[in-house]
């Protein structure tokens, strides 16, 4: 029987009709953190911390930053800033300079002196750190401020792992580096240095729990015909002897082989010496894995790089 259109409608067909109870829907709100935030390894509040600074209230901003990186003023110089590439921000003009916001808030804090917090009470727990790296130190940081009696065991002369032993001065100057780690010294964290642990099971006793930040200090070695041939080092072991009291010699003419971070930085640093670096990579420039902005610097410095090339062979230097 036909009736009129409004009470003829077959059941289902309201939302087709855009009558009935589509109306009452609502978006659904899926809580996610910042690009930047979500991006940040450390795991900073970027945005939290951006908005006291963008205020003009820069202790304020350090004292948010600092909740999750003791670091700073290191990390505004040597981070890779891997934020600002997921920004948003540069959608629509350019990401927001989050790096150089850091470490100026970072130096901000050493010129006017600013301290960490002690926490409250202790709690009579005891923690062994083993490494003095960023990953023990943070780790000392953290659980000193939670109240914890907190011991760290380094093996080297200097506290701050690759900080100090894998990455150049002229990108991280000594002076920045100590007095980060004093600030976390204050805080009652015991730094023990040229103490190597050999033993866990034997270091353990008289602690609640060992945290191991032993960090990467092996190198990886590419597999050159000759490559125990004299004169050959890996770069660890450049950029690790550039820290001890003197220079090591590398001589005038020095090839790198590889095109990342570290090989930019030991050339880098080579040419600081005096030498006369060449880096040999098998690739062009824009498959080199180190940061654009790393290779850039190192051609203006002066730094030859030969590309679509490889080394096949390595010779005693007496032999040539």
């Amino acid at each position: 029987m036909k009736k009129p259109f409004a009470i003829t409608l077959d059941v289902g067909t309201s939302l087709e009709n855009r009558t009935g109870s589509w109306r009452t829907l609502r978006p659904t709100y899926v809580h996610k953190l910042p690009p930047c935030n979500k991006q940040c390894p450390a795991g900073e509040d970027i945005q939290g911390w951006l908005f006291y600074a963008e205020s003009g209230n820069y202790e304020k901003a350090w004292r948010h930053l600092v909740k999750r990186n003791p670091f700073p003023s290191c990390m505004g110089r040597v981070c890779y800033h891997s934020c600002e590439s997921a920004c948003n921000r540069g959608q629509l003009d350019e990401s927001v300079g989050i790096n150089s916001v850091e470490r100026f808030l970072g130096d901000n804090a050493l010129e006017n002196g600013y301290k960490f917090e002690k926490p409250a009470k202790k709690t009579g727990k005891k923690v062994l750190i083993v490494g003095s790296g960023p990953a023990g130190l943070s780790a000392a940081y953290q659980l000193a401020l939670k109240g914890h009696e907190v011991t760290v065991k380094e093996g080297s002369p200097e506290a701050g792992g690759m900080m100090r032993y894998g990455i150049p001065k002229y990108r991280l100057p000594r002076r920045v580096l100590d007095q980060e780690i004093a600030r976390i010294a204050e805080l009652g964290v015991k730094i023990e240095l040229n103490y190597t642990v050999k033993s866990i099971e034997e270091e353990k006793f008289g602690y609640d729990a060992v945290f191991l930040g032993v960090g990467a200090g092996m190198a990886k070695n590419a597999y050159i015909p000759g490559g125990d041939a004299k004169h050959m080092m890996d770069a660890v072991s450049v950029l690790r002897s550039m820290e001890g009291e003197e220079e090591p010699l590398l001589g005038r003419r020095v090839v790198v082989y590889g095109g990342g971070n570290t090989a930019i930085d030991v050339a880098r640093s080579a040419k600081r010496l005096g030498a006369e670096p060449l880096i040999i990579y098998r690739r062009t420039r824009d498959k080199m894995p180190a940061h654009d902005f790393e290779v850039e610097e190192a051609l203006q410095e002066g730094v030859s790089v030969k590309w679509l090339s490889t080394i096949s062979e390595a010779e005693n230097p007496k032999e040539i």
